[in-house]
């Protein structure tokens, strides 16, 4: 679901305890925190959904902290094999992302509060990327999740 008008009707017939909203996808921090804000009035939970890196996670973080109806934060610092060092290597001030007692404060300084380290970025820009879902199977050969 990629709006507020999607999410609507779900919310409107009573279908659903907890909305994952996607600001990658989703039309950004402005459509997510409206999405995130009607699901409030339906006594509905959020738990954002960021399966993209640092830039996401600050971008749901700072969403969080504004959000009475956020309860958890999703994250991914390990995707397709890449290491937590992969997905820091994309800020240069990796303290931003230290966990204390299972939490992220949310990063504060200006705009998102990450600095990105953007002679990587134009150099991972460079070779580009082919990257797949990965489909997850069980020893019968089913599908796990899709």
């Amino acid at each position: 679901m990629f709006s507020r008008w999607q999410f609507k009707q779900l919310l409107i017939d009573g279908y659903i305890d907890v909305i994952q909203p996607d600001l990658s996808h989703a039309g950004g921090i402005t459509e997510c925190k409206k999405i995130i804000s009607m699901a409030e009035a339906f006594d509905v939970a959020a738990a954002p959904h960021c399966p993209l890196g640092p830039i996401a996670l600050a971008s749901c973080l700072q969403v969080n902290a504004t959000c009475h109806n956020a309860i958890l934060q999703e994250q991914i610092a390990s995707i397709n094999g890449e290491s937590d060092s992969h997905f820091l290597s994309l800020v240069t001030n990796k303290d931003v992302f230290d966990f204390k007692g299972g939490h992220l404060a949310i990063p504060e300084g200006p705009g998102l509060g990450i600095e990105i380290n953007e002679p990587l970025i134009e150099e991972l820009s460079r070779q580009g990327h082919n990257w797949r879902a990965p489909v997850w199977r069980h020893e019968d050969a089913c599908m796990a999740e899709w």
